[in-house]
Order: structure tokens, then sequence, then C-alpha cells
């Protein structure tokens, strides 16, 4: 009987551990997603800036003449 509860304190202690792992991972990965989301937010601003200016630079081209 103590041999049956030892082996089942060791189990839920890893059972924790591995929850507390999975805890942290998550954090981690929250927060690269996070990131992430930001990065790509500053890419499409720079995105639509440069189309600002290349629509504003093919508008001042002169047209052609045919």
């Amino acid at each position: 009987m103590d041999a049956e509860l030892n082996a089942l304190e060791d189990r839920l202690q890893q059972l924790i551990r591995l929850a507390e792992r999975l805890r942290d991972e998550n954090g981690q990965l929250r927060q690269q997603i996070a990131s992430a989301n930001n990065d790509n937010k500053l890419l499409r601003d720079r995105v639509t800036a440069a189309r600002a200016r290349l629509e504003g630079l093919l508008g001042r081209l002169p047209q052609d003449a045919e």
C-alpha cells in the first residue's frame, strides 16, 4: 500500500511539474505571438506608406502622348 501511495505521489509530482512547464511555455508563446503581431502591424504600416509614396510618384509621371 505504501509503495502504491509513493508511486502515486511521484506521478502527481511529475504532473505538477509538467503543468508548470506548460504554463511557462504558454506564457512565452503568448509573448511571442504579441511580438509577432506587433511586427506584422509595423510591416503593414510600412507597406501602406510605401504604396502611398509609389502612387504619388506614379501620379507625377507624364502621361503617354499617344
